[in-house]
């Protein structure tokens, strides 16, 4: 009688620890919302593939100084976020003052690669892959008539580990480590993306960041961009 009021006593507790784990394991809402968006590859071997694109939230302005800073090899007052490689960039500066990008990377390829590892993630891509890639830069430009460029970068190369985003159109390969994602949506929230699949990528004054260098000819490697239904546009604060 006195186990099978033990086990009558225990198996709620279980479940309701387990409720509570797995509660504190679930990221909350960004209070400026989640958005999330749908696109469909295209213009590459794997297309097509269903593509879901997380965003937690958007970069501040100080990770995005942060990434140019790396850009130009230049030091990065701010130094590096609590991303993974923080700890080193700490203990370097604490040994033996601010690194300098330009010694550690001969590059503003490089450079960035580098700093993407030691920024925050901000949001995920998924794809019919295993894994993910992290997006360690989201940012959004809102236009006059209520469109949008939405601009991400992911730590790692689409397609780094397997052959299904090797473009089938031609152009001029690359090396990133990374990849630079722009998506242009009007002002119902529909539209297209390109990837830094093959050109170059290089600052752009508007975004203050490093977008595709010549958007215009690519062809769309994201095709049916929209935001998910029940979605609003997230704001940038």
């Amino acid at each position: 009688m006195k186990t099978r009021g033990i086990v009558t006593w225990f198996v709620p507790a279980i479940s309701i620890l387990a409720a509570a784990l797995l509660l504190a394991e679930t990221p909350s809402a960004n209070p400026n919302g989640l958005l999330q968006l749908t696109a469909t590859t295209a213009n590459v071997t794997g297309a097509p593939d269903p593509v879901r694109i997380e965003i937690l939230r958007w970069s501040t302005d100080e990770e995005r100084e942060r990434l140019m800073a790396a850009w130009n090899l230049k030091p990065s007052a701010a130094g590096p976020s609590e991303g993974r490689g923080a700890k080193q960039g700490k203990a370097a500066a604490k040994g033996r003052g601010p690194a300098s990008p330009a010694a550690n990377n001969a590059t503003p390829e490089a450079s960035l690669a580098r700093a993407l590892n030691e920024t925050t993630t901000v949001g995920y891509l998924w794809s019919s892959e295993m894994a993910g890639y992290a997006l360690r830069y989201a940012g959004k430009i809102d236009g006059p008539d209520g469109s949008q460029r939405i601009l991400l970068i992911t730590q790692r190369r689409l397609g780094a580990v397997n052959s299904l985003w090797n473009p089938t159109f031609e152009g001029n390969a690359n090396s990133y480590e990374f990849s630079v994602i722009e998506l242009r949506l009007n002002a119902k929230g529909d539209g297209e993306g390109k990837v830094s699949l093959v050109g170059k990528v290089a600052p752009d004054v508007s975004a203050k960041i490093v977008t595709l260098e010549n958007y215009d000819a690519l062809p769309a490697v994201f095709h049916n961009v929209r935001i998910r239904a029940g979605e609003a546009p997230a704001r940038k604060p």
